[in-house]
């Protein structure tokens, strides 16, 4: 196979943003995109180059989530790949779609970039959107570009729900309280690339993929609503934040038994005491707590293709209002409760 010529990959490495414009970015942006085949969907009729992008709706229930992510808030380039950045903005927000057991479809990208950004730096953000866009078949159909003193990413994502919506506020006394994967994976991936902490190599790997390339649980959502699940939020906050999240949106009590609560062997090891709090407060897992009978639980944990853990019940008693206890019954209590921005 031919190789390109020299002076493209000199081009690729050395422009800024200012110097390539915004619309020449623009431009090798949406050729990246149309290449790597994510610009086209069934129903898309408009996509890149119109001043919206337009599709036919398939007579399901819309659905739509947007987040943001920023540099020195929510990344920084000497614990993240831009390429790994770019893979991580378009999982935040496919975890919402999958906490509502939806099913994406579209993806529009809003930019904020100094002019000094590297355009080399911009097509490895983009190479991770296209990687994740691939893999959950999600086109990219739009977007922005501005100037701004630091980068930001926005990114909004349109999907359907073809079952019952998972809501946070459908819990009730007498529901079993389970969660997929593990707890406190990302918190402990981020305290090993901030602290520059040296692991075994696979404990090395398992922490940073799962603070920086976390796996949206699309199928497990859709597999949620099928076993007659009807509650469920992502864990982005933190395991006991986004539990209160459902307590509160329920009018409703939790009793957790934090002995059952799922932690990798990876954090356990590296992490000792630290380990549950991490589980119980370090947010950006984006696994799906949910509630439900145990019948429905049961069936999701033989279905699952993921570890699926009863951590444990929902309770009458005041809206919010979390128990946390351990095998003999006794109270525990942890220091940091969860994630919020301010």
């Amino acid at each position: 196979m031919p190789q390109p010529p020299l002076v493209e990959c000199v081009i690729i490495f050395n422009v800024k943003v200012k110097q390539l414009g915004e619309f020449g970015l623009i431009d090798r942006l949406e050729k990246m995109i149309a290449a790597a085949g994510v610009s086209k969907a069934p129903r898309l009729l408009l996509g890149i180059g119109d001043d919206t992008a337009a599709w036919q709706s398939d007579g399901a229930v819309q659905i739509a989530t947007v987040d943001t992510m920023v540099e020195g808030i929510h990344f920084t380039p000497d614990t993240a790949t831009w390429r790994e950045v770019g893979w991580k903005s378009l999982a935040i927000n496919l975890s919402d779609i999958a906490a509502m057991g939806g099913i994406p479809k579209y993806a529009l990208i809003a930019l904020t970039l100094p002019d000094t950004t590297e355009v080399a730096d911009i097509t490895d953000l983009y190479k991770g959107m296209i990687d994740i866009a691939k893999e959950y078949k999600t086109a990219i159909v739009g977007g922005n570009i501005s100037k701004a003193p630091q980068v930001s990413i926005t990114v909004t994502i349109f999907g359907s729900a073809t079952g019952n919506i998972l809501r946070r506020a459908n819990a009730k006394a007498g529901d079993v309280i389970a969660v997929t994967g593990y707890a406190g994976s990302a918190a402990a991936g981020l305290q090993m690339l901030t602290k520059k902490l040296k692991l075994k190599a696979a404990d090395a790997k398992y922490l940073h993929n799962a603070f920086l390339h976390p796996i949206p649980r699309i199928s497990e959502g859709q597999l949620l609503v099928k076993s007659g699940i009807t509650c469920a939020v992502d864990t982005s906050d933190g395991l006991l934040a986004d539990l209160r999240h459902i307590c509160e949106a329920s009018k409703a009590a939790a009793k957790v038994n934090v002995d059952l609560v799922p932690i990798h062997d990876a954090v356990k090891n590296n992490f000792k005491k630290q380990a549950l709090e991490l589980a119980l407060g370090g947010g950006e897992d984006y696994e799906l707590l949910f509630t439900g009978s145990k019948d429905a639980v049961n069936k999701v944990k033989k279905a699952a293709k993921c570890p699926v853990t009863v951590i444990g019940e929902m309770v009458k008693g005041a809206a919010g209002k979390i128990d946390l206890v351990d095998n003999r019954g006794r109270p525990v209590k942890i220091q940091h409760a969860g994630w919020t921005h301010f």
